[in-house]
């Protein structure tokens, strides 16, 4: 039998040559749901930054699935016993770990659903596949949910050192060309183990790890949390207010995309079960749906919405402007008298509801390093883990272990402040 033809390759510019089983696993990223990924930009707005990162969720997935068969590969080899059944299950839920989110994955997140995460539509995903394929899908799910006795199976899906991250951090950092994100991923895998059922870092890996979680901090402070994004963000998220006021006033600007108005239209809650109607209509939803209803909507009637619109086109993006909270205050109250007076030479209208769609306040949070709740362990030449933070030769460890907030308003550029 030619055993090439059990397989299937894919070329990938940040893992090289990508080999994926035929079966289950193949015939789920042949599956319209996962293929919707391609449609859905790993970093949102992030390209109106950086010109080159438009790639896909679904090359974060393809990714991660090649990361989870090298790391399974390292742990088989080193006595962790894995049946076939746990490699599956465990290749399943990695590729489907984000198959929930939404259009330009994390901005919209809270804006389409009340009560929300991506996580909890990529369980009511992988529980519909699940009634697809026949069960084929029941590891896999315990594995995703932390039910499944073989904790470190979870750990490689969900922890501070998953394979999400191994792969995001290194693939982020490619399209967008900030090297500081440049993650040693190859000795991180090689130098994983399972000790006491958890996975663990052997000693030699440790100042991989310290790379590791230093190239989260400046990933999240120049790339996922970058003024402009942030600015972006925000003007995106004011867009689709305006269309639900409008709507709410009874006014019916155009919506092109069905999926879109539902959303606009219900405002669906989770915390209640995800219907198939919900479902149904997320699915249909990709980036493109966004991009469809904005170029309409610089089209509408509403001068607020057309202006709006116009702006995120053209990309005539929010500024954001960083502030500690008593500076923020005193801020935000000249920022919304400029804005009315801004308006008014627009000929737009210049009420206090109107500016508001103008300006908005806000903080960023990130946190390199959760040591508290869910640590990296390093297994020293004693058989002993400790936590990372504590064998650790350097003292700035500590320090990215403390959550990093700043408050901030974006406001128009235009505003002489």
């Amino acid at each position: 039998m030619d055993k090439s033809k059990q397989y299937k390759i894919f070329s990938d510019p940040v893992h090289g040559f990508i080999t994926i089983p035929k079966g289950i696993i193949l015939r789920l990223i042949d599956h319209p749901y996962v293929q919707r990924l391609r449609r859905i930009r790993q970093l949102g707005l992030g390209y109106l930054v950086f010109p080159a990162a438009e790639h896909s969720r679904f090359s974060h997935a393809v990714g991660a699935l090649e990361l989870g068969q090298r790391v399974l590969k390292i742990l088989k080899e080193k006595d962790t016993t894995i049946s076939d059944a746990e490699l599956n299950g465990t290749l399943i839920a990695i590729l489907l770990h984000d198959v929930g989110h939404g259009p330009l994955s994390h901005t919209l997140e809270h804006s389409l659903i009340r009560d929300f995460n991506h996580e909890m539509m990529s369980l009511r995903i992988m529980e519909e596949l699940n009634r697809e394929f026949n069960g084929e899908l029941d590891t896999a799910i315990e594995i995703f949910t932390d039910q499944y006795p073989k904790k470190f199976l979870h750990q490689l899906i969900s922890s501070q050192l998953d394979i999400d991250r191994l792969d995001y951090l290194k693939r982020d950092s490619f399209f967008t060309g900030v090297s500081e994100g440049s993650v040693g991923i190859n000795r991180i895998l090689k130098t994983m183990r399972v000790f006491n059922g958890n996975v663990v870092i052997e000693k030699k890996g440790i100042y991989a790890i310290e790379n590791y979680i230093l190239s989260r901090r400046l990933m999240y402070m120049q790339v996922y949390l970058h003024k402009t994004v942030l600015g972006a963000d925000s003007l995106l998220k004011k867009i689709i207010e305006r269309v639900r006021l409008l709507m709410k006033n009874g006014e019916e600007p155009f919506v092109p995309s069905v999926a879109v108005r539902y959303f606009l239209v219900r405002k669906p809650s989770a915390r209640k079960k995800i219907d198939m109607d919900t479902l149904n209509h997320y699915m249909a939803m990709d980036d493109h749906d966004i991009y469809i209803c904005i170029k309409s909507w610089a089209s509408e009637s509403d001068p607020v919405l057309s202006e709006l619109s116009e702006r995120f086109l053209n990309r005539s993006l929010f500024k954001t402007t960083f502030l500690d909270k008593k500076e923020q205050d005193r801020t935000v109250g000249k920022i919304h008298e400029k804005t009315k007076e801004y308006l008014k030479s627009r000929g737009l209208p210049d009420d206090d509801e109107t500016a508001s769609f103008f300006y908005d306040r806000d903080e960023s949070y990130s946190e390199a390093y959760k040591y508290e709740n869910e640590s990296i362990w390093i297994l020293d030449k004693e058989d002993k883990a400790i936590e990372f933070s504590k064998a650790a030769d350097t003292k700035h460890i500590i320090a990215l272990t403390k959550p990093v907030v700043k408050p901030y308003v974006v406001h128009l550029k235009e505003l002489n402040l």
